[in-house]
């Protein structure tokens, strides 16, 4: 069986002791500040630590903008591998979200036409962040396993809507502005103390489907949600993303850890790449569960349910 590698970029949100650990591959993505100039967005935060790009981008949000890897960046980066005989699987942001997925696509099309042996697949996560990572993860683990390239990919793709989020973030409007939010109700970020719940949608967008009132409800619901979606979270590893909100997330994490006892909670730090598109502010946990219903509706009953709860 041949030996294959696991590629994202810059949006999986994994930092380089889950890369190193999970033997996962990434390249970099692309962004512009306010000094008008093209930054590699590092998931290693070579440039300022992530409490001072916070800070920049929550003053300036507008003067900041990213663009994923170019089709010649992933050409190399597949090819790299493919020339080793290796197979490949890249692992892409949303296609609601960005142009990646197409520019992985062209890219894996090329190199199969001029090594008709390579072996490219490509997934399209429908999320972001480190939900895109938790597929990664899941995909090192089947390769840890035994499982082929192709098998890996076709579980992948039948569990892509088995991918929950459950937390907040603080500001909707910065969202929505930037075309990550399903939702017109982003004013419900801007209202003091709310914090809206967000879940994927089908097409990796976030959709709003509760708001509780400040932390002390918004917690109970989390886990709660948490608790009614997820499937045998004693073997899993569950990420907690978070953007300037590390007291929150140690927090969570403690919870979730007496709660459901799995087998590890990782807090990680949201690098420029999604960061940028979505603010400061997230606080969310990301694991493995029932399959999302069709247009949230299962999930809405269930938070509508969870709020109205004494």
């Amino acid at each position: 069986m041949k030996e294959f590698v696991i590629l994202s970029d810059s949006s999986c949100d994994l930092n380089k002791e889950l890369r190193e650990r999970f033997d996962i591959e990434y390249i970099k993505a692309h962004y512009t500040g306010p000094d008008g100039n093209d930054h590699q967005a590092s998931l290693d935060w070579e440039e300022e630590t992530p409490e001072a790009f916070y800070k920049r981008l929550k003053s300036n949000p507008n003067a900041f903008l990213t663009s994923p890897p170019n089709i010649e960046e992933w050409y190399a980066a597949i090819k790299k591998f493919t020339d080793q005989g290796k197979g490949v699987l890249l692992v892409s942001i949303s296609t609601g979200l960005s142009g990646c997925y197409n520019f992985m696509m062209q890219a894996a099309k090329r190199i199969q036409e001029e090594n008709s042996e390579a072996e490219v697949r490509v997934v399209d996560s429908h999320c972001f962040s480190i939900a895109i990572g938790l597929l990664c993860v899941l995909a090192s683990n089947l390769r840890k396993e035994g499982k082929s390239l192709e098998e890996t990919y076709q579980y992948l793709n039948t569990h892509i809507s088995c991918i929950h989020q459950s937390g907040w973030l603080d500001d909707l409007s910065f969202l929505a502005k930037k075309g990550r939010l399903n939702s017109a109700k982003a004013f419900f970020g801007t209202l003091a103390g709310i914090k809206p719940i967000g879940e994927f949608d089908k097409n990796g967008l976030v959709t709003v489907i509760g708001k509780a009132k400040g932390e002390k409800q918004a917690y109970p619901v989390f886990l709660n949600y948490v608790a009614e979606t997820i499937e045998n979270p004693e073997d899993q590893i569950i990420f907690i993303a978070n953007s300037n909100r590390t007291k929150q997330a140690l927090q969570y994490k403690a919870m979730i850890e007496e709660r459901f006892h799995p087998k590890e909670v990782v807090i990680v730090d949201v690098c420029p790449s999604c960061c940028i598109n979505m603010g400061t502010g997230l606080m969310a946990c990301y694991y493995i569960g029932k399959p999302i219903s069709e247009g949230l509706v299962e999930e809405r009953k269930i938070v509508e349910r969870l709020l109205a709860a004494k």
